[in-house]
């Protein structure tokens, strides 16, 4: 047998899901441009052909947004590959809000995937360029970029966040005056930090499942053994190095520097982060005289999975970032 491994497909997009069918693969495929579909791929040449074809007619419709690599320079001099999608009929003579998209996880890589919740191609098609980067304590850049993360959540990872909103924002098409950051589970973590360490360079945030209170969130979780090992155990450990250092980043210390609106959202079934955590963030904000709204899915985890929650959830989305950023 051949143990030689080489690469068959090439291009902007994800396979989901694999399997071997006739001395061909059947596989499906998705990508910002693109909701999940079936293909069948030659493993000789890697040519594809979609044969599910369930969205064509709705898309024969549309304009699709462009989604480009870019990759950006880090503040400790390494190289981070973000996505940067553009709105349907881009002008380059026009200037646009931005959007900072942070990934949840954090150890999730920010590829060319389809969601129904963070959807790059909705986000672009509502008038904003948006910027996914793959900041550190993501997959596929070696096992030094993901494992800096653990221990370190308000360090390297959110400066590579700032560099790369700060990278695209210098760009002449691009508002920097109109910037919003959003974000679920990790992401949702990182909005919230982000509100009291962005140097005014915000004007608005969206926030769902997100971390508000590492101390709270400890004794809360069902995910014991992820918060032991990425936050390096209980907060009461006074000395270990690790915990402190995760604790001292936990967003409700910078609560008194929070002025920018921030729309807070969460499910009531989801015991990963309870929905506790958004009550508090809520809060904090209203208490502090920030504009703030909350959106709580009594049906919903840690996901928005029902279609009809989806449809709201886009809805409130998009009203509360065009109120603050058009």
């Amino acid at each position: 047998m051949d143990k030689n491994i080489r690469q068959i497909t090439d291009g902007q997009y994800n396979y989901v899901s694999l399997d071997a069918a006739a001395g061909k693969m059947v596989a499906v495929r998705q990508s910002h441009a693109s909701p999940s579909e079936v293909f069948i791929i030659n493993p000789e040449t890697g040519d594809a052909k979609e044969i599910s074809l369930e969205n064509k007619a709705i898309f024969d419709q549309l304009t699709i947004a462009r989604s480009e690599p870019r990759w950006i320079k880090t503040t400790d001099n390494k190289q981070m590959l973000a996505w940067i999608i553009y709105p349907p009929h881009f002008d380059p003579n026009k200037k646009y809000p931005a959007l900072l998209y942070c990934q949840g996880g954090p150890q999730s890589s920010v590829s060319q995937y389809w969601s129904y919740r963070w959807n790059m191609q909705i986000m672009a098609a509502n008038g904003y360029i948006v910027v996914a980067p793959n900041r550190r304590g993501v997959p596929g850049f070696g096992k030094e970029w993901l494992e800096q993360i653990s221990g370190d959540y308000g360090g390297q990872n959110m400066k590579d966040y700032l560099s790369a909103i700060d990278d695209v924002a210098q760009e002449p098409y691009v508002d920097a005056s109109r910037l919003g950051a959003v974000g679920a589970s990790y992401g949702g973590y990182s909005v919230y930090w982000l509100a009291g360490n962005h140097q005014k360079r915000f004007k608005a945030f969206v926030a769902h499942a997100g971390m508000f209170n590492f101390e709270q969130q400890y004794l809360e979780t069902e995910e014991m053994w992820f918060e032991n090992w990425d936050l390096g155990g209980p907060y009461w450990d006074k000395t270990n190095p690790k915990v402190q250092n995760s604790y001292s980043a936990s967003p409700h210390r910078f609560v008194d520097r929070w002025d920018t609106p921030i729309l807070v959202t969460h499910g009531e079934k989801d015991f990963r982060v309870p929905v506790s955590q958004a009550y508090a963030a809520f809060n904090a904000a209203k208490l502090r005289g920030v504009p703030a709204e909350m959106l709580v899915f009594p049906d919903e985890n840690h996901w928005i999975a029902q279609p009809q929650n989806g449809v709201l959830f886009q809805y409130v989305f998009f009203r509360w970032l065009d109120k603050w950023l058009k």
